[in-house]
């Protein structure tokens, strides 16, 4: 494991005064890359010197803009598979061009306009400390009460979770993967006209069965995350738990390709706060009059048109078979949440 990209962690004598200004440099190009604004003037010189590099990078990505990731084709087979009866309906697929966290650090980057000491929005607010950064989410919540909800026609769903109908997920994740463009902005060019808005993805591989010196290696599943840019802070969490795993469209970071360590398993998490203003009527859910039993208990119904999915409140909903892959909703950026649905995730294993 590289300990520098993984978790930030180098040696005494490598720390350097410049590696702001370096980082800054690394995401300005990353952005222009991808063609979206950078932080600062026009005329940065840096940017200037790569402007042929970056063009040929962006002819590369309009040619291969429907080309996934190997974790990310396994999740999108999945999706493929699981909701089939929707794939001609609408475009469920996920976001080809984001901006990847190949490294620790650069989530913690991006939090922060260069300019700024702090950031606010309606879901969170940040601030540079002398020790680094300090994320308050909007909601610093403790109970799970309402907030466990599980697809239907996957793995049979325990009694005191709430079951979903397919066709209210296939509808909750279009709507996950189609954020307001306020949501999509970036805090890292917040103080600027022009803002960088887009998707923020990050590959983790978690341990699930710890190495037993001469009887097993240690076994790792992968999990995709993939958040609008306003929520980086959330990665920036989650990264320095369980470690930034690198450019997923590399090789040596292709789970498949390293059969001994990987235990089969795929996760993918969307972060997608704006689910809790949608109408269940508009989410496909049934009138009572039309509801099971099970879906007046678990409020899977209407009687009200104007009624909210989960009465308005934070929950996170999760797809999952026997295949090994399992997909996470989560309509909140309460950092807790991302945490432990990684956990969870290492439990299915």
């Amino acid at each position: 494991m590289d300990l520098r990209k993984s978790l930030g962690i180098t040696p005494e004598n490598a720390k350097s005064k410049d590696k702001p200004k370096r980082m800054i440099q690394y995401v300005n190009l990353k952005l222009a890359a991808l063609g979206k604004p950078h932080f600062g003037k026009d005329s940065n010189r840096f940017l200037d010197l790569a402007t042929d590099l970056i063009k040929n990078h962006q002819e590369k990505n309009r040619i291969l803009a429907n080309y996934l990731c190997p974790s990310d084709r396994r999740i999108q087979n999945f999706i493929d598979s699981y909701l089939s009866e929707y794939r001609e309906k609408v475009n469920l697929r996920l976001p080809s061009n984001t901006f990847i966290l190949d490294s620790h650090g650069i989530a913690r980057a991006l939090s922060l306009p260069p300019d700024k000491d702090e950031f606010q929005s309606e879901i969170i607010s940040s601030y540079r400390l002398k020790q680094g950064i300090l994320h308050n989410p909007k909601n610093d919540r403790r109970t799970t009460k309402g907030v466990f909800h599980i697809a239907e026609g996957g793995l049979p769903i325990p009694d005191d979770k709430k079951a979903v109908p397919k066709v209210t997920f296939a509808t909750l994740l279009l709507a996950a993967l189609n954020p307001p463009k306020e949501l999509l902005q970036i805090p890292f060019t917040a103080s600027q006209e022009k803002k960088a808005e887009l998707f923020v993805s990050l590959l983790l591989r978690p341990v699930v069965s710890p190495e037993v010196p001469g009887v097993s290696p240690y076994k790792s599943m992968e999990v995709r995350f993939f958040a609008p840019g306003n929520l980086v802070s959330n990665l920036d969490f989650v990264e320095s738990i369980f470690g930034n795993a690198g450019d997923p469209y590399l090789p040596e970071n292709d789970s498949a390709l390293d059969t001994e360590h990987w235990s089969g398993h795929t996760g993918c998490i969307i972060l997608a706060p704006h689910l809790i203003t949608l109408k269940k009527k508009e989410l496909g859910l049934p009138n009572i009059s039309e509801a099971t039993d099970r879906q007046k208990r678990d409020g899977m119904c209407w009687e009200n048109e104007d009624e909210l999915y989960n009465d308005g409140g934070a929950f996170k909903i999760t797809a999952r078979t026997e295949k090994g892959i399992i997909i996470t909703l989560i309509a909140d950026n309460y950092f807790g949440y991302s945490k432990k649905e990684i956990n969870t995730n290492k439990l299915c294993c």
